[in-house]
């Protein structure tokens, strides 16, 4: 006699384990905090024991925690340990407002609030459209190429990846199908265009942290830092995709429905076309003045406003409508912005606890010994494998550890740079699933997980032979 599976049976397994992981991850929340307060009694600043915090943080990000909340919780444990009474809690939260991660949180807010502005205005559309436009059509490298300038070029204007493929997708989706590629060789093209964008892009929260990290200005971040990845990516793609391609379209289900390739384009209103042009233009000159007067991290929070302004009059919109969009837009980070503000917060009260002062004392000497090249790698390796969690945060942690004594032992800024850029965006391409690799087979309408993660890898590793040739170059 057959045995027939129950479905409810198999559609609560999956509930079982979420809630068996939501239990671990609380249970360690909870041992963390009374680690924390009973050490707190123990031991005094500075010691050693302040890192429990980063280490709690770690642990429940990688237990799949909200981040949010693993940073509130971390930041609970760093309080008891230190000892702090409420009221200074509220002190450390308001010191935190003014703090370089907070203002990188604003600036998440604003890209967000301008992205809303350029889709109502259409501009964002017009850009993709523009860019392929320009590419024949005939050819299936040319069309390539362009899907991948298009991401790159509206990743690059707004600073984040998943809202602008979430724009991208429809436009590209009908043109790529008409073409005969498959939904995973569409979400490569868009993984690495994008990816390349998000490098280069001016005002993403990760990119400020570097050059405010690293003291760099813009185009000697581009020139030894972002522009070889996006370069890079470039190059390979027109090796990795056509691979993918064959190799996805041989099983043949995994081509997009016939009613997606008759998608019409439809002409750009004047408003439109006046908006993208008013929007491109000042970008460009943001980001040339940016370059030459060394703005640093407060530029952005004068540039976007004025970006988003300029181009909702350009494209018509209303007073009450760019209001609108721009809180409808930010409204959409909020999250973001109280994950980075937390976050500051929480590097405060470690860096009151003062544990790294503690781990230099004990192997300062020996890090003083490392050749300057072995220190930016080991320093890049640690961004890449340490703790998960918001790309700008990676850079000011590392920063906040290695900073000073990594000057001390001769790392020029270029070379922090270069060292900043890979220990926080190697973890993009590998060797885990990541949000960015989701969001862009999402977009695409893939499934096939393994292929972009074989995508990635196939980047990461003449990436990383790359960047360690730039820094033996730079040191």
């Amino acid at each position: 006699m057959s045995m027939t599976k129950n479905p409810l049976a198999a559609a609560a397994a999956p509930r079982r384990g979420r809630s068996l992981l939501t239990v671990t991850q609380y249970a360690i929340a909870g041992a963390g905090l009374i680690a924390a307060l009973v050490l707190g009694f123990l031991v005094h600043t500075p010691t050693i024991w302040g890192l429990l915090p980063i280490v709690l943080y770690a642990v429940l990000s990688l237990c799949g925690m909200n981040l949010l909340l693993a940073t509130v919780i971390s930041l609970l444990a760093g309080v008891v340990l230190a000892q702090r009474p409420p009221t200074d809690v509220g002190i450390l939260l308001g010191s935190a407002l003014g703090d370089t991660v907070t203002v990188i949180g604003v600036i998440c807010l604003l890209g967000s609030g301008l992205g809303e502005v350029l889709r109502q205005t259409g501009a964002a559309d017009l850009l993709v459209r523009g860019v392929m436009r320009v590419v024949r059509r005939d050819s299936q490298l040319a069309i390539q190429l362009g899907v991948m300038m298009s991401c790159l070029v509206l990743v690059f204007a707004l600073g984040t990846l998943a809202g602008a493929l979430a724009i991208a997708a429809p436009i590209l989706i009908p043109i790529t199908a008409r073409a005969g590629f498959t939904r995973s060789a569409t979400a490569s093209m868009m993984f690495l265009g994008g990816c390349a964008g998000l490098a280069l892009a001016p005002f993403a929260g990760a990119n400020i942290a570097i050059l405010d990290a690293s003291g760099v200005e813009y185009g000697t971040y581009v020139l030894v830092a972002a522009g070889p990845l996006a370069l890079l990516s470039l190059l390979l793609s027109i090796v990795v995709v056509p691979r993918v391609q064959r190799r996805s379209a041989l099983g043949g289900d995994d081509f997009y429905e016939d009613d997606l390739t008759g998608a019409d384009e439809q002409a750009p209103g004047p408003r439109t076309v006046r908006a993208t042009w008013a929007f491109s233009v000042v970008l460009v000159v943001s980001v040339a003045y940016a370059t030459m007067s060394k703005g640093g991290t407060a530029f952005p929070l004068l540039a976007l406003p004025v970006m988003a302004v300029v181009t909702a009059m350009a494209g018509g919109l209303s007073v009450r409508d760019t209001i609108d969009a721009l809180c409808r837009g930010a409204g959409r980070m909020v999250e973001t912005f109280l994950l980075f503000w937390i976050l500051a917060a929480f590097f405060q009260m470690v860096n009151e606890l003062k544990p790294y002062d503690v781990l230099l004392d004990s192997f300062g000497p020996q890090l003083h010994d490392l050749p300057v090249l072995s220190f930016a790698v080991a320093v890049a390796l640690l961004g890449w494998l340490g703790v998960p969690g918001a790309t700008a945060a990676h850079v000011v942690l590392l920063n906040n550890v290695f900073g000073p004594l990594g000057t001390s032992i001769g790392l020029t800024p270029a070379t922090w740079a270069v060292t900043y850029l890979w220990g926080s965006k190697a973890d993009t391409y590998g060797p885990f699933p990541n949000p960015n690799m989701m969001s862009a087979l999402g977009f695409a309408e893939a499934t096939r997980l393994r292929t972009l993660l074989s995508v990635g890898w196939q980047v990461l590793i003449p990436a990383a032979v790359m960047y360690g040739l730039i820094l033996t170059l730079l040191v």
